[in-house]
């Protein structure tokens, strides 16, 4: 049910370029007009042709949604023409030329915004558009910041800032700490919490110290979570942001049409048709299906030792090789190796772009092996599969931490060495094929698999009922609407006022 008198509200969205983060910002935007929001979504052009589809459905159906092209200036960085999302850089030393791209669109964004009707009510953007604080102040609208991580690490990020100059911090990257402030005892080493220790170079701790003044500057937060999944973080996040914390997720969940969810995010490598005609001829809950997402770079020897771990498991298994990075040396090894025709009937190989939420809701998917991105620990929570979980950078530790230890939906292979962004090849080989082997039993079986079974239903039930009319994400989506449209009239009578005494 749509929201009345919201006098044209006008919202503009800026995903950041990476799948993780475009994907479900996406998803918002389909959920806010469908609240009667005019919604533009301002992205790249590799980008919006991967949602075009999507998006002109949105259209054909009445609702006010559009999206609008900005050219990404990948030469200018540095960069070759096209490449313009982070899965297409493979290297940490492109990394920074491609933020530099980012940096680079400042001035044609705001170009571009001057000439939007209706007149925007408020800017909700990436948290790593760093730039986007200087655009609201300089147009005089509220940011919202969308967040693609959880509450949990949100509370972590707050908290070990304000904690991590402290003489309790130890020296040791492998020495386990405890995180300050949390409801739970959670442990985590420096290494696995690099992503809120480490600035490797002068123009990293600019950027993160640009991105940091940005979020203080920010109305508020929208998170892709639900209250119910984490809601002790959910309740001490917002008394760190002064309440203005709206988790409206699963955001994933919007999508209902098993077209709108092969589609998702890019048009997959495979005919939907033929993977759902495989799972088909599987039992239920016998496979095991394995996504280590979108820009994780294994070696090779790790790709192969994962290969032979789900061959030796025994069980029926989906495996996502990613496209590009290293695949025709894997391609190679599955060749020679007659890895493929070893296993066929029993295991499927998706080169490139794989159906991850119409696969994962399948009946035969009876345990989810990822790499702990929230976006994946999120479709596996709603599709009710327990997961082997194999974090790499990042957050992911602790979205394992959240999956494994408090939610108890899941068993880990048991990662300690932390690999780096773009550069996890650097490790040649983090688990080996028998600890691939024995984490899938471990889900798979009776006994403790069964008991991981019965939670994971539970919190899908939860999440799918958060995102139902009159569940908390569904109120939460009302209240942040309304809480907007509060913003828009108090800007417009003071605006009025100022004239009048003028």
């Amino acid at each position: 049910m749509a929201l009345e008198n919201h006098h044209q509200l006008h919202f503009i969205l800026v995903p950041f370029m990476a799948p993780g983060h475009f994907i479900p910002l996406i998803d918002l935007a389909k959920l806010l007009a469908q609240q009667g929001v005019t919604v533009t979504v301002v992205t790249t052009p590799v980008i919006a042709s991967r949602f075009r589809p999507i998006i002109d459905r949105v259209i054909e159906s009445g609702l006010p949604l559009r999206l609008l092209p900005l050219r990404f200036p990948s030469v200018e960085a540095g960069l070759l023409e096209g490449y313009e999302t982070l899965d297409a850089i493979h290297s940490l030393d492109l990394t920074m030329k491609f933020f530099k791209g980012i940096d680079m669109l400042q001035q044609p964004f705001e170009q571009l915004f001057e000439t939007l009707e209706p007149c925007p009510s408020c800017l909700i953007a990436d948290k790593y558009i760093a730039w986007i604080g200087d655009t609201v102040r300089k147009f005089g609208i509220p940011r919202i910041l969308f967040d693609g991580m959880n509450c949990l690490t949100l509370l972590c990020a707050h908290n070990l800032e304000n904690f991590k100059d402290s003489e309790n911090v130890s020296e040791s990257d492998s020495e386990p700490l405890e995180l300050p402030g949390l409801p739970d005892r959670i442990e985590l080493t420096k290494a696995q919490l690099a992503m809120f220790f480490n600035r490797s170079s002068p123009e990293w701790q600019d950027f993160w110290n640009r991105i940091k003044a940005a979020e203080a500057e920010a109305y508020g937060v929208v998170i892709n979570s639900f209250e119910e999944l984490e809601p002790r973080y959910v309740d001490e996040f917002r008394k760190v942001k002064g309440d203005k914390v709206w988790c409206v997720g699963p955001l994933s969940l919007c999508n209902k049409d098993n077209l709108d969810k092969a589609q998702r995010g890019n048009k997959a490598d495979i005919d939907e048709n033929q993977c759902l005609k495989w799972l088909d001829e599987q039992e239920p809950r016998s496979v095991v299906y394995a996504c280590l997402g979108s820009i994780t770079n294994l070696s090779l020897a790790q790709l192969i030792e994962l290969g032979l771990g789900l061959e030796a498991s025994k069980h029926p298994f989906v495996w996502v090789i990613r496209s590009g990075y290293k695949a025709a040396e894997i391609e190679k090894w599955v060749e020679e190796d007659g890895f493929e025709e070893r296993t066929k009937g029993r295991g499927l190989l998706i080169r490139g772009w794989a159906p991850q939420i119409l696969t994962l809701s399948h009946l035969a998917v009876g345990a989810f092996l990822t790499h702990c991105g929230w976006n994946s620990t999120l479709e596996g929570v709603c599709a009710s599969v327990p997961m082997i979980t194999w974090p790499m950078f990042g957050e992911q530790f602790l979205n394992e931490k959240l999956a494994v230890q408090l939610l108890v939906i899941g068993a880990s292979v048991g990662v300690q060495t932390v690999g780096r962004m773009f550069a996890e090849d650097k490790c040649e080989k983090l688990v080996d094929r028998e600890v691939v082997r024995a984490a899938v039993e471990k889900v798979m079986s009776e006994g403790i698999g069964e008991e991981t079974r019965r939670r994971a239903r539970v919190l899908g039930e939860m999440a799918k009922k958060a995102m139902d009319e009159g569940g908390s994400s569904y109120l939460n989506m009302r209240l942040f609407i309304q809480d907007v449209i509060k913003l828009v009239s108090h800007k417009d009578s003071t605006q009025e006022r100022g004239l009048e005494n003028y």
